[in-house]
């Protein structure tokens, strides 16, 4: 199947079917980006129904309307295609989907785009050519694989590394800090006597006078040496999403802790019970 678009005397010859498939593939990919970073376990053929779906908005290039109508056609496309992959839950788990689909979307588009500008090639609607050949087919076959890869292997690290992040609050005599914790399965520290759990906290971002609390030591060793560690006991601490904690050894360390946006370090147990 082939459509003939003219322009300013020009034509060209257009095979849908070839668009049809291209669309096709790119969808497919991008629903199945979204089914690996946010774990759906969506089976195979309904991502190849979504895709198909979301195939045929190609149509819409070569009817006259505007570009809201354009746009807003899109749009329930892309919900049509979330809808019938994913199903529906509730708005939180339809949104998400939207917008790792979008956001899986506007990488692969940017790459085309940055491939027309870069090699001047022509577009019409979705296709760049140059000399009757199309880029998006190279650019399909070869690099959106490597390019999506790229995406779900950092965009699933990112995941694992921010759900480890917790809002901290630390109480001491009416006094009150808010740190940025992050759960460190491997911290195994305790306090020598009633062996409870220790949270660490830089020096630095500990912005409290702890001249007049109560302080101890805690020994420990690493692989490189034996040191001990200078401790308080906070009146409780609160966990946005696990609790308040009671009696809390924090474990004050001289060197800053080098995780983006972290100031204290959460022992595993502490999150228990």
């Amino acid at each position: 199947m082939s459509f003939f678009y003219t322009k300013k005397g020009d034509m060209m010859k257009i095979y849908v079917d070839l668009i049809l498939i291209l669309n096709f593939t790119f969808d497919f990919l991008l629903l199945l980006v979204v089914n690996i970073i946010l774990r759906r376990n969506i089976p195979l053929y309904k991502i190849m129904i979504g895709a198909f779906i979301g195939s045929l908005s190609i149509l819409f290039l070569f009817f006259k309307m505007s570009t809201f109508t354009l746009f807003i056609l899109k749009i329930v496309i892309s919900l049509i295609m979330i809808l019938i992959t994913f199903g529906y839950h509730n708005l939180k788990y339809l949104f998400r989907n939207l917008l790792y689909l979008y956001t899986a979307s506007m990488i692969l588009g940017g790459f085309l785009y940055f491939l027309n500008v870069e090699f001047s090639y022509k577009q019409t609607g979705l296709v760049f050519y140059h000399n009757g050949l199309s880029i998006n087919f190279i650019f399909l076959i070869i690099f959106s694989p490597i390019i999506l890869y790229i995406y779900i292997k950092q965009a699933i690290k990112l995941k694992n590394t921010y759900s480890n992040y917790y809002q901290i609050s630390l109480f001491v005599k009416s006094k009150k800090l808010n740190l940025i914790g992050y759960l460190d399965t491997g911290l195994t520290l305790v306090d020598p006597i009633k062996k409870r759990p220790v949270l660490l906290v830089s020096k630095k971002d500990l912005k409290l006078d702890v001249s007049d609390l109560k302080t101890f030591y805690i020994p420990y060793q690493t692989i490189n040496e034996k040191n001990i560690l200078k401790a308080i006991i906070v009146d409780k601490v609160e966990i946005k999403g696990i609790g308040i904690k009671e009696n809390v050894v924090v474990g004050i360390i001289e060197e800053e802790i080098k995780i983006d946006g972290i100031n204290c370090i959460l022992p595993e147990k502490l999150l228990e019970g």
